[in-house]
């Protein structure tokens, strides 16, 4: 039977069989999945069976439902698909695909420069990655954060480690906004293997990058200047 692996900063914390036709994921405590976090909307997503295939449905969230690093409004789902919902992530385990087709299915992830993956499963893939003559892996995954520059915050310096992180009031945000109107979330970065990218929560603008307007997600380089809800922040790329 095919299931979901409720984790949370890469502890499980439940394992939920997908033996319904149709499994809700939410805030409000009626879901199949509740995920209590703030950055969830009350009815956030569903997971419903056509046939032999799962697919997600994002349910006009506020924060977007993610699979395998894509915002999705209608995804089929895979052996081995990551979602992310808020600061939840939740892995798709289709029992019925053959072992070794799961296992391709893995080392082909490890070129899509959008997948997401828990720690656990990325050292198993890094491990089978080609290695150069000093015996490492070719290629690290860029890591970076932000320096505040202009603006209010609780620190000046914000190493961005997850795979999706925000700005904004909420109490779960990376970078933290004060002021009574800021917005719970105003701003998502997503980390790819590649690098980082930047978007606004609705979609819409509301974002400046090195003094223009963005909109959708926009991909950050070494340096640039953000402007985001009264901050003003510079990006960076920490070396290896």
């Amino acid at each position: 039977m095919a299931k979901i692996l409720l984790k949370f900063k890469e502890a499980a914390l439940k394992e939920i069989p997908l033996d319904k036709e149709v499994i809700t994921i939410g805030r409000k405590a009626t879901n199949d999945i509740h995920v209590d976090n703030l950055a969830v909307s009350g009815a956030h997503a569903r997971i419903f069976k056509k046939g032999d295939q799962f697919y997600i449905e994002d349910l006009s969230s506020l924060n977007g439902t993610f699979v395998n690093g894509k915002k999705i409004s209608v995804c089929t789902l895979t052996d081995t698909d990551v979602i992310i919902i808020g600061k939840h992530t939740l892995n798709f385990v289709s029992e019925a695909q053959p072992k070794k087709q799961a296992e391709q299915t893995k080392d082909k992830d490890l070129m899509d420069e959008t997948i997401m993956i828990d720690a656990k499963l990325k050292d198993e893939i890094l491990a089978k990655a080609p290695k150069s003559e000093a015996g490492k892996v070719e290629q690290k995954d860029i890591l970076g954060g932000f320096v505040v520059i202009e603006g209010s915050t609780e620190k000046k310096e914000y190493e961005v480690t997850d795979r999706i992180s925000t700005i904004g009031k909420d109490q779960n945000s990376l970078i933290k906004l004060k002021g009574f109107f800021a917005p719970k979330v105003a701003a998502l970065i997503n980390r790819k293997k590649d690098g980082y990218t930047i978007s606004s929560s609705t979609g819409g603008k509301g974002i400046r990058v090195n003094g223009r307007d963005i909109e959708g997600q926009h991909k950050l380089h070494e340096g640039d200047v953000v402007e985001v809800s009264g901050l003003k922040l510079q990006f960076y790329i920490k070396e290896n």
